[in-house]
């Protein structure tokens, strides 16, 4: 009997791809021979690479938030407490391959490749759309706090891809936040 792949079948293998190979490696037949399907079927559902990626990297952002979303109970006053509330989750090993895609899909899309170029900016929006949802205040400071809280945690954690989680970890208690 012929397996049967659906939409859901084929973006969890081709998030199993990205997690494997990485995003820039990320193709029809990579996630085809991974599934053990033809390429078609994949085309079918994603007609684009673009639209691959985009829900590749959607699922994992929703996912993600997902997980971190039950930390914040309370509305925070600023970004350092929203990012002393967030430290103890982002540190979860667990997490470390989607941060490490996420900065690729960074890189990529700093070398102005498509669609990481529109993607990425899109996903960091939304991110501190998201976030200025869990600070009080104007939306003026709740905003800027967002923003302010989303670049301290991408900084400390693209510090831990880089230079290892003591580096990382030293760092967030320098600042005060671990």
């Amino acid at each position: 009997m012929r397996q049967q792949h659906d939409r859901a079948k084929i973006l969890q293998g081709a998030l199993d791809a990205a997690f494997a190979d990485g995003l820039s490696r990320l193709t029809f037949g990579s996630v085809a021979r991974r599934l053990g399907i033809n390429d078609r079927t994949i085309v079918y559902y994603f007609p684009t690479k673009a639209d691959l990626i985009t829900e590749v990297i959607t699922s994992m952002g929703a996912q993600f938030q997902g997980a971190i979303a039950g930390a914040f109970t309370t509305p925070a006053a600023d970004h350092l407490e929203l990012v002393r509330t967030a430290w103890p989750i982002l540190v979860n090993d667990d997490f470390d391959p989607v941060f490490a895609l996420f900065f690729e899909a960074n890189g990529l899309a700093a070398a102005g490749i498509d669609p990481y170029s529109a993607l990425v900016p899109q996903l960091i929006h939304g991110w501190i759309d998201w976030t200025t949802e869990l600070v009080v205040g104007t939306i003026e400071h709740r905003r800027a706090e967002a923003a302010a809280a989303i670049a301290l945690i991408d900084g400390l954690l693209l510090l831990r891809q880089l230079a290892g989680h003591d580096t990382a970890q030293l760092a967030a208690t320098r600042i005060g936040i671990a």
